[in-house]
């Protein structure tokens, strides 16, 4: 109901395409009851539908609102207030990006106001988290945030969050902080849009070995002192390709992974095997033969939304399949499309209890 009523003042914006999914997005983000809401809203109205600047600029002015609220709440020794505006305020600049004509400098002003609050938030958190880049490709360094586990005890339990092609890590860093701080958990979150102001991340979108970023990724979490390699897990963020799947595959150093399975892939498959001549389909698998789950190494859970890009009905019958030949496979289905804090809630309890029944290195 809420969608619904956001939607409404969309006013003609709703006809296109890309918006919509934006707004929705922001909605379905902002906790219940918040002001936040209201301020949204208010900034959707002042939408000029005949202005395409519209769009972005009045959503940079709400994030710009959001920040000076969050530092205002800061000096006066209010951390959680502080915290929630500023993961406010990032959402409104990931609206602001939207737009597909959005241009080059509008999109790399986004992504440093979005750095900027990922870093204040990092300095307030207990312990305090770091930025760190992380080597992938020779002219490609990745970036990423990273926030030790309360604890004395190390090395610690770690998830590493890594966000599907073209997804923001600092989304995922205000919405996941507090789940893996409340279980003892390390969290680093990263993404594929490099480490350097000037976005290169189109020129590598389509290469074969995008998926070798997970394994760099690893290779430098293994290398801390502050984590235990024995207890790590690996959390996908949002789906929108089997990358993470794919990129975990074969690989034995996982104590625990939330991805896909593999299942975009046989969507895909499918897809486009309805587009072939029947002559061409024998050349196209569309099994589960060839699935990734097959060769994940670790116990693995897969969450799909009630309603989604893959029926529930189907996404169950896949996953039955694969549980004959191992059984470590777990399959979620939220009504609430997987978005709200109760799904992040489930996720985490899920990891936390795999880690904790994983083998503790040896100091």
């Amino acid at each position: 109901m809420r969608s619904e009523g956001f939607l409404r003042a969309l006013g003609s914006w709703s006809e296109r395409e890309d918006l919509p999914d934006a707004f929705v997005r922001l909605l379905e983000a902002a906790p219940e009851g918040g002001a936040e809401i209201a301020e949204c809203l208010s900034a959707a109205q002042r939408i000029d539908t005949k202005d395409e600047g519209s769009w972005h600029r009045e959503w940079m002015q709400c994030a710009e609102m959001m920040s000076a609220g969050a530092h205002l709440a800061m000096s006066s020794g209010c951390l959680e207030a502080a915290w929630r505006k500023w993961s406010r305020a990032v959402d409104c600049y990931e609206a602001a990006a939207c737009p597909l004509n959005t241009s080059l400098a509008q999109q790399q002003v986004v992504r440093a106001r979005m750095r900027d609050r990922a870093r204040d938030f990092l300095r307030c958190c207990d312990p305090q988290g770091e930025v760190v880049t992380i080597p992938w490709r020779p002219d490609y360094p990745l970036e990423a945030y990273f926030i030790p586990a309360r604890s004395d005890a190390e090395p610690a339990p770690t998830v590493l969050c890594i966000g599907e092609p073209g997804r923001r890590k600092e989304t995922s860093l205000f919405k996941l902080a507090a789940h893996a701080s409340q279980r003892g958990l390390s969290l680093l979150v990263v993404d594929l849009l490099g480490a350097e102001a000037d976005c290169r991340f189109e020129e590598i979108v389509g290469r074969r070995d995008l998926e070798s970023a997970v394994a760099s990724v690893t290779d430098y979490v293994t290398l801390r002192d502050d984590v235990d390699e024995e207890r790590i897990a690996i959390l996908a963020d949002d789906w929108s390709s089997s990358f993470v799947a794919r990129g975990i595959a074969f690989d034995p150093r996982y104590a625990a992974a939330v991805c896909d399975a593999g299942l975009w892939d046989i969507h895909e498959r499918v897809f486009l095997s309805r587009r072939l001549a029947s002559s061409e389909r024998c050349n196209l698998s569309i099994a589960s033969d060839g699935l990734a789950a097959r060769h994940i190494m670790c116990p693995l859970l897969v969450t799909v939304p009630e309603r989604g890009w893959l029926r529930a009905d189907l996404a169950t019958r896949l996953i039955a399949q694969i549980k004959r030949d191992r059984p470590d496979i777990t399959l979620k289905i939220f009504p609430d499309g997987g978005c709200s804090p109760d799904s992040d809630t489930f996720i985490f309890d899920w990891i936390a209890a795999r880690l904790a029944g994983a083998q503790r290195r040896q100091s």
